[in-house]
């Protein structure tokens, strides 16, 4: 089964979501700068969602590892 659009946009977001919380800490940690922080990981957010949703949508493409029917 293929995934929708949208479904693959929810799995991005709530994957980016973990992935931006563990961002900030360290960021946090090294600058010291909660503002800083905040900046690096809402950056991050929005880029790192934009690769997986378009990396997850290539996937979908390739047959490599799938069962055919």
């Amino acid at each position: 089964m293929i995934d929708t659009h949208s479904r693959s946009f929810a799995k991005a977001l709530s994957w980016r979501a973990t992935g931006t919380i563990d961002t900030m800490i360290i960021s946090l940690v090294v600058t010291g700068s909660v503002k800083l922080a905040a900046t690096i990981g809402l950056t991050e957010v929005l880029t790192k969602s934009l690769l997986y949703y378009l990396h997850e949508r290539a996937w979908l493409k390739i047959p490599y590892g799938r069962n055919g029917r």
